[in-house]
């Protein structure tokens, strides 16, 4: 029996999945050359979700939302119409980074738009491939559906001026969940800025996996993250990373340990560091 309420889905159960009606895969890969990748090869019948186009809402100055903005609740809407996905789609998303790409973004922004049917393959396509899941190299047409209807966004988030009140507060949380060495400044690669915001606390995303990278098991994950939470509820609790992608790797998480989901912050260290926001590093804790 296949329980589609839990957000990770194993490859054995995808497979059993193969070839029901209300199906649909998504490969959320990103990267320059994500889509000549998916044209070699992908799990049959995948659709491409582009994060840049259609998940995101890019503007030309990263200070106002970061690199990685939602789009209008609406041209997301029509974006889940031209895939294909109804109301009562099953969806199964995932990327080659473990859900960390742009899978648990989509995740995330399917959670929020209400989406009842939807989870993220654990070990991406080489788990789906060892479990004998059928991979292709041809594009797949999406059907066509009745217009998805999206009322606003339903998942909590927060905006700079709050991440800053509650970088302030101790009886709140930010929780940063780049690598180690960005957040204490030793490098920035993407930004311009290196450090983080005063008083985040790191839990890199990557802890969220195994060895072999899978997402560790939902008693080990809801332990971590109950001992970081020190008992604050979810809506004390911001999660960022460097634009809002990564960050919702750790909202999966912690939404398959069957913990509260906290705020999302889009606009992460995207946004924080382009705003003249205090910064803190190892050397200098701001």
């Amino acid at each position: 029996m296949i329980r589609n309420n839990i957000p990770i889905i194993q490859a054995p159960e995808l497979l059993t999945l193969y070839n029901t009606g209300n199906l649909v895969i998504a490969d959320v890969s990103n990267g320059k050359d994500a889509r000549s990748r998916y044209e070699k090869k992908h799990l049959e019948g995948a659709l491409f979700i582009d994060l840049n186009t259609m998940l995101a809402d890019i503007k030309d100055d990263f200070s106002y939302g970061g690199r990685h903005p939602l789009p209008p609740i609406e041209n997301f809407a029509n974006t889940l119409t031209n895939l294909g996905i109804a109301n009562n789609s099953h969806i199964v998303i995932y990327d080659d980074q473990h859900g960390a790409n742009a899978a648990a973004r989509f995740w995330w922004m399917l959670k929020s738009a209400g989406h009842d049917k939807v989870q993220v393959l654990d070990g991406g396509l080489p788990a789906a491939q060892q479990a004998g899941f059928p991979v292709s190299s041809a594009s797949h047409i999406p059907k066509s559906t009745e217009p998805y209807k999206i009322s606003s966004w339903m998942l909590p988030l927060a905006d700079i001026l709050t991440v800053e009140e509650f970088s302030k507060n101790k009886e709140q949380l930010v929780i940063d969940v780049r690598a180690a060495d960005r957040y204490h400044g030793d490098t920035e690669p993407i930004d311009l800025v290196a450090g983080h915001i005063p008083g985040a606390i790191n839990i890199p995303y990557t802890e969220n996996l195994d060895a072999d990278g899978f997402f560790l098991k939902p008693a080990a994950l809801k332990a971590k993250y109950e001992k970081a939470f020190t008992g604050k509820a979810g809506e004390n609790i911001i999660v960022h990373c460097g634009s809002g992608v990564t960050a919702c790797h750790t909202l999966l998480a912690i939404a398959y340990a069957g913990l509260e989901i906290p705020k999302l912050y889009v606009g992460s260290w995207s946004e924080w560091s382009r705003n003249n926001k205090p910064v803190a590093t190892k050397n200098n804790k701001a």
